[in-house]
């Protein structure tokens, strides 16, 4: 069962308090002995709690959660973004002091690289400019194809809540940005009886982290300050709705002024622009969904299992297998040739109310977003790129601030890249790592707090 169902069942108005007490002592309760995972359990008798079952909130739509297949590419974009000296002649030098580094980005490629995340280099031994400009933090990703680039992603970016099972990062979204999260994943619900769609973990009563036309605007925000960066949105539709139902929404945060649409579907890697061309566009925001899409009538909002595929989601083996999950059944031909995710965030079966619920395993970050040791994001990342022939375009973690050392998770896709990574990292957050022992240290103490308050 997964994590969305069993909480589904769970909530109850009467008793929300007193769940929302015992997922935050179960945050701090997630531990492990001698390397195996510890799974607490909670029981209760009280008679006033009530399981339910049902949908999430006021759905809207069917839960039906289909993929949608096409025979043929259609083609979408009137103009596509080309690679022709048209892209080159708008090349420009930008200089706002003295003391700024010459910024060289052309929209063409001289030559297609040899290998898969590789920065292509000139044939002709005529003198070129340098570009010294970075695109999304290094001067190599100018000149790769979108799909030739591994990037960290923020596996439920909104949800930052301290001390609950039912957050996914400790830092903001514009920490994030900051620290060079460029692929945001977040849950779309809406809450009981609203009409306006929410980011909620599972159910609006549980986790709410506001609009998602407040969080777009955020990050539109970001991007238009940052001119040199392209930034990926991954919109789950936790209630299944159509697409259209959440258009309004996106359009109202003003972020479709620099949204991409691709100009077919569905896209092979190497149908995707390189990021100087996305960037020399001002289309440099990417929006996927996963379900319910209609590209037809918003070409911009993506599908996402037509064109990326997904390892097992909600993970609770430490191996992380790399295999295709969702879309099911896709061809190893298409698998070869489609963007793909690696969801490397660690997670533990935990019994509460007699129900099985999946939270983050905190005390284990220091290896799952590690760059080496077994269960480390750094080796998945590894064996991917050996059983496909390329890394995964995103690596999808959960508390990517806390890991073997501040900034390892960006350390794991720079090694994929094939570029070094030298920045500071994390936020104004530096040493969550240390602060997150500390609350580990006091674990046992509020699980038997917790189950003692519930009987």
């Amino acid at each position: 069962m997964s994590c969305e169902t069993a909480l589904d069942r769970l909530l109850t108005m009467g008793h929300l308090e007193r769940l929302r007490t015992v997922l935050t002592v179960l945050a701090l309760s997630v531990h492990t002995i001698h390397g195996q995972q510890t799974v607490p359990t909670i029981a209760t008798t009280d008679p006033a709690l009530t399981i339910l079952t049902g949908t999430k909130g006021a759905t809207t739509g069917t839960a039906t959660g289909t993929y949608q297949t096409f025979t043929s590419r259609i083609t979408l974009a009137s103009t596509a973004l080309s690679g022709t000296d048209t892209a080159v002649s708008n090349a420009t030098t930008a200089s706002s002091s003295s003391t700024d580094t010459v910024t060289f980005l052309t929209g063409s490629i001289s030559a297609p690289p040899t290998s898969r995340n590789a920065t292509t280099t000139a044939s002709s031994t005529a003198p070129r400019p340098t570009n010294t400009r970075p695109c999304n933090n290094y001067p190599e990703f100018c000149d790769r194809k979108y799909g030739n680039i591994t990037e960290v992603g923020a596996h439920n970016s909104p949800f930052v809540r301290p001390n609950s099972a039912a957050a996914n990062q400790q830092l903001g979204v514009i920490d994030q940005l900051n620290d060079g999260i460029r692929w945001l994943q977040a849950q779309i619900q809406w809450p009981t009886n609203g009409t306006v769609p929410h980011l909620c973990h599972s159910h609006c009563d549980l986790l709410d982290a506001g609009t998602l036309t407040d969080w777009l605007s955020e990050v539109k925000d970001w991007v238009a300050a940052h001119p040199y960066d392209v930034v990926t949105i991954l919109l789950g539709n936790g209630n299944y709705s159509k697409a259209e139902q959440y258009v309004p929404f996106i359009e109202s945060s003003g972020i479709l002024r620099y949204v991409f649409t691709p100009p077919v579907v569905p896209m092979t890697l190497e149908d995707w622009p390189t990021l100087g061309q996305m960037i020399l566009s001002g289309q440099r925001v990417v929006m996927f969904l996963d379900y319910e899409t209609n590209m037809t009538a918003y070409p911009w909002l993506i599908d996402e299992f037509s064109n990326v595929w997904e390892t097992p989601f909600d993970p609770v083996d430490r191996e992380f297998p790399c295999i295709v999950q969702r879309p099911p059944q896709l061809s190893p031909e298409d698998t070869k040739n489609r963007l793909y995710i690696l969801n490397h965030n660690l997670n533990v079966e935990v019994s509460l109310f007699g129900t099985s619920i999946l939270v983050p395993v905190v005390t284990e970050l220091n290896v799952t977003n590690n760059v080496t040791g077994k269960g480390s994001l750094g080796v998945s990342a590894e064996k991917c790129e050996a059983q496909w022939g390329f890394p995964p375009t995103v690596l999808n973690v959960d508390y990517y601030n806390i890991g073997g050392f501040p900034g390892s998770v960006f350390a794991a896709a720079a090694k994929m890249n094939n570029v070094t990574y030298n920045r500071p990292c994390c936020g104004e957050e530096a040493s969550a790592g240390a602060r997150v022992e500390a609350v580990v240290s006091i674990l046992g103490l509020g699980l038997a707090w917790a189950a003692l308050w519930m009987l």
